[in-house]
């Protein structure tokens, strides 16, 4: 297929991640579904395309003629009809949706996108539902999904996803693709800098005197005690138990025994540093968790990437960030004393600059979290479209 010259259409759309890729290689994007209103007009602004269709109300013989079909689509549980093993029923299903207007309209190629846990999800019986559908339409498709993350496409960003490409080839079917990844693959990791403004950013992005001192307080904590490999959460609760609680799981006594070993080898720091910070009496509860991740690259917190998270504050190397999973954990850049800001965000997912962000800060952060990468996406339909 002449790669300038194909027409494509994007289910569960969102902000346009599958359009922006694919519009890049020359496609010309013929129908997009979403119903998120805040997606639906992020979408509308950018390609002045209204991506405002409920896909399960849509006529499968009403979307126009395309070449390839692109797909975000949520993770189900597909049903087992009765007592036969194998037997599945997708109704009820966003990706039913998609088998639909595959059976009708046998598009070339497909490109589809879920989480990583999609191969494993539901014992596998996900999986083997959605390719055993795909083959019986008449795809060929690669022996396992593929699952790929942008940092392996030079990107400083660790997000793994799962990838499913499949070319409509009946008489082949059950002959896989084989989809070159090592060709596409970058040696050297473009440095998280290349996504960073460098200049002074709104006050918004900013942590809080609250969260300065919070950190500050845990850099003391690193700088302080013997280890500097820390291979285990720390909680400062357990710190003065004597014996992990009996009623724990093991795994977590685990951890616990190794708190309190930490304590002991530190005994006289650790107690002057929790008098200092009031025994983090000031400290909400998920912030006396502390998860050091970045080796002994970097001698201090304001040097690392820095993550609220519910499990605790995690540190890490700063030559990668985190995937944007959820607004509150967006990371914090150490050296700036600030979070990632919308348009560094956007370029973390390989959109342009020139793409113009919800004017909603929180639904801004969600909409880049929930996208696919489109520099992934790009290198991959190049090569399906010039390849089969």
């Amino acid at each position: 297929m002449n790669e300038k010259n194909f027409k494509f259409i994007d289910l569960f759309s969102g902000i346009g991640g599958f359009h922006q890729a694919l519009s890049s290689l020359g496609g010309q994007c013929v129908f997009s579904s979403e119903i998120d209103k805040e997606c639906i007009n992020v979408y509308n602004k950018n390609y002045n395309i209204s991506s405002d269709y409920d896909i399960t109300k849509v006529d499968e013989t009403k979307i126009p003629f395309h070449d390839v079909l692109c797909a975000g689509f949520p993770c189900q549980t597909f049903s087992k009809a009765g007592k036969q093993a194998g037997v599945n029923d997708t109704r009820g299903t966003l990706f039913f949706e998609i088998e639909r207007i595959l059976r009708y309209h046998h598009t070339k190629y497909i490109i589809l996108e879920n989480v990583r846990n999609l191969v494993s999800h539901d014992h596998g019986n996900t999986w083997k539902v959605i390719k055993n559908i795909l083959h019986d339409i008449g795809y060929r498709l690669t022996v396992e999904p593929l699952i790929l993350s942008p940092h392996q496409f030079g990107i400083p960003q660790i997000r793994d996803r799962v990838y499913i490409l499949g070319v409509f080839n009946p008489e082949y079917r059950s002959s896989p693709i084989n989809i070159a990844i090592n060709e596409m693959q970058k040696k050297d990791m473009n440095s998280i800098d290349t996504v960073l403004d460098h200049h002074r950013v709104d006050q918004k992005y900013y942590i809080s005197d609250y969260e300065r001192y919070v950190l500050g307080a845990w850099d003391d904590f690193y700088k302080g005690i013997k280890e500097k490999i820390i291979g285990f959460p720390i909680w400062s609760e357990f710190f003065r138990y004597s014996t992990p609680p009996e009623n724990f799981p093991a795994w977590k006594k685990v951890f616990v025994q190794k708190n309190i070993d930490l304590y002991l080898n530190n005994m006289d720091f650790i107690d002057r540093w929790l008098i200092e910070n009031d025994n983090l009496e000031d400290f909400a509860p998920t912030h006396r968790k502390f998860e050091w991740q970045a080796g002994t690259k970097i001698k201090s917190l304001w040097d690392g990437v820095i993550q609220f998270r519910p499990s605790g504050i995690r540190v890490k190397k700063p030559d990668v960030f985190p995937a944007l999973v959820a607004i509150v954990q967006i990371p914090v850049i150490g050296k700036y004393k600030r979070r990632l800001t919308v348009r560094e965000c956007a370029r973390l997912q390989s959109f342009p600059d020139s793409f113009i962000p919800s004017d909603n800060l929180l639904a801004a952060y969600k909409q880049f979290g929930n996208s696919v990468n489109v520099d992934v996406v790009k290198y991959l339909a190049n090569y399906l479209l010039n390849t089969y």
